[in-house]
């Protein structure tokens, strides 16, 4: 395992998200943190750099949002308002961790059973109202010379 941590805030998310980009060896991230932690405006900043032009929303209601980048796809989870891992299995999650898209997790511990290895850990604890650390774990068996970032280029 390899692990990195950021501080930041609202002023620096932006760029904060694009050097989180430069590390990732998966397209498959899982987002952790208690509520209010900024989970889903990271993954709003993070969308962006990726190169979507869409807008960012939770998917806490609709368990999953899908978003536009050139030639892929982002789909960003909230699993915050399952009760099982049979409510996942119900709309096909397995369909979306199996295929080369972005997967963008939130509470993914609540289908922690069926998450694929090749997978990026991003915890985010708060500091104070305006700072956050974010802590990156990436699974060093599965590094490559093309990690993730380089197949937005």
């Amino acid at each position: 395992m390899k692990t990195m941590t950021f501080t930041y805030s609202l002023n620096t998310i932006d760029s904060v998200s694009k050097e989180l980009l430069l590390h990732l060896n998966s397209k498959i991230i899982l987002f952790n943190g208690t509520m209010g932690a900024g989970k889903t405006t990271l993954i709003k900043s993070l969308v962006q750099s990726i190169g979507s032009k869409d807008i960012v929303t939770s998917p806490t209601f609709s368990i999953v949002n899908e978003y536009q980048v050139k030639d892929d796809k982002i789909f960003h989870f909230d699993f915050y308002r399952i009760k099982d891992i049979e409510e996942a299995y119900n709309f096909g999650v397995e369909d979306y961790l199996y295929t080369n898209h972005w997967v963008l997790i939130e509470w993914p511990q609540r289908i922690a059973s069926i998450l694929p290895t090749n997978t990026c850990v991003v915890d985010i604890d708060i500091l104070d109202n305006k700072e956050r650390t974010l802590k990156l774990t990436i699974n060093k068996e599965h590094l490559t010379k093309n990690n993730a970032y380089e197949q937005l280029k």
